[in-house]
């Protein structure tokens, strides 16, 4: 009981007077383990601190004598439990602490290689939403969609969940199967969903050249033509990973060679369903359009304000572009679709972001585990929050409802690059 108690207090002690780590974002932000600080720890108890934990002694207490199980009173997951609880006392979905397994699984989101269905979660309302199934993975081909609530994980309740807990319970080896139930809006039952879980492997940045869709661009043999038919750049910015700077340096590479030869008439760059990932890189592309001036600011819990401006001189800085957003673009996503609205260098198009604009600090604990603490909002470079409330675009085009048709917003994108030329 010694051993135990003394580790609970200490691990307490981490929680209250710990300020260790590095400054980083959430698993659905700008997330960096690249610099790992010392941990330094002071096992005494905080002076300034007057906490009783006679309530919670005794409760272990009648737990390790009553309880008629003794095989599962695993002192372990009773601290994490406990830590667990102390923690989502505060109302934060985005502000957890993280078991080993978990916080190892959190690591390994943004290498571009793991194993699960393929989507990416957040939290709202005490519930699990979908921000985005991941393009040709397991959960989109099983028919899960942006803004799904997921309810039930194999019967079990969802509600109250963090987002760590749901992936925990979600990610398994390729192969395996787990069982959901989805609310999705307008649908008035829950839709059952059995996903195998598979090797994810996620390329970042995917570019092609692209035309309208209709009829006229795409029935050979139409001379006369009511729409432009021009191609244009289309780049697919799926997450913001680990190789997301190198394979957009590819990409750009292959659009500057086709503007060379006028053989594209814009870009159209898609962040649709794109979940965030690491800040560097969200201002690394905002610096490939943006001349000069702030990308994002960061306001802290103690009111100092941090600004991130443009680290480069970008190569597409007189191309025209427009981006696609919707409800499942999220994060630094959203950082860098406002940044290029606020600088007048894009038009958005699609519908109102998911409104991920808080930032989360992870720091490692003893054992493994880690915690992960709401620190700083994110402000766009005209002062606008983002959190809660996400980008509304300047055109606002509803999602195609039926899979076979054509894209409406990538329809209006490209009449938007392509109505003068």
């Amino acid at each position: 009981m010694k051993i135990i108690r003394k580790l609970a207090i200490w691990i307490t002690i981490l929680l209250i007077a710990g300020n260790i780590g590095y400054r980083l974002g959430s698993k659905n932000t700008d997330v960096s383990f690249s610099q790992e600080k010392k941990l330094l720890v002071n096992t005494s108890t905080p002076e300034s601190r007057d906490i009783d934990f006679s309530l919670f002694w005794d409760v272990w207490g009648r737990l390790e004598k009553q309880y008629v199980d003794k095989s599962k009173i695993d002192p372990e997951k009773m601290v994490y439990g406990a830590i667990s609880g102390m923690v989502s006392a505060i109302g934060d979905p985005y502000t957890v602490f993280l078991p080993p397994k978990e916080n190892e699984d959190f690591k390994q989101d943004l290498n571009g290689s793991f194993e699960g269905i393929g989507a990416q979660l957040g939290s709202k309302e005490d519930r699990i939403v979908v921000i985005a199934p991941l393009k040709d993975h397991p959960a989109e081909k099983a028919g899960m969609k942006a803004g799904d609530w997921i309810i039930k994980v194999n019967d079990e309740e969802t509600f109250g969940w963090s987002v760590p807990q749901a992936v925990n319970k979600i990610r398994g080896p390729k192969g395996t199967s787990v069982k959901l139930a989805v609310a999705r809006e307008g649908v008035n039952e829950p839709i059952e969903l059995t996903i195998t879980r598979d090797t994810i492997i996620v390329k970042s940045v995917a570019f092609e050249t692209k035309s309208s869709q209709k009829p006229e661009c795409v029935t050979p043999g139409v001379v006369e033509r009511s729409v432009n038919c021009h191609s244009v750049a289309y780049i697919r910015l799926s997450r913001f990973g680990d190789q997301t700077n190198d394979e957009w340096n590819q990409a750009v590479a292959e659009i500057r060679a086709l503007l060379s030869e006028n053989k594209v008439k814009g870009i159209i760059l898609d962040v649709r369903n794109n979940p965030g990932g690491y800040l560097q890189s969200a201002i690394y592309i905002a610096s490939e359009f943006i001349k000069n001036g702030v990308v994002v600011k960061q306001e802290n819990s103690d009111e100092t304000v941090e600004t991130y401006s443009v680290s480069r001189v970008g190569n597409l800085l007189e191309v025209p572009l427009v981006v696609l957003i919707n409800q499942g673009s999220a994060s630094a996503s959203e950082i860098l679709s406002g940044a290029l609205r606020d600088h007048d260098r894009a038009q958005l198009v699609g519908e109102t972001s998911f409104g991920k604009g808080s930032i989360q600090t992870p720091e490692d604990l003893p054992g493994g585990s880690g915690i992960h603490i709401t620190t700083a909002r994110w402000l766009l470079p005209k002062g606008d929050q983002i959190n809660e409330k996400g980008i509304k675009p300047q055109f606002e085009v509803k999602s195609a409802t039926d899979a076979a048709a054509l894209d409406p917003q990538f329809e209006k994108a490209y009449e938007l690059l392509t109505a003068s030329k």
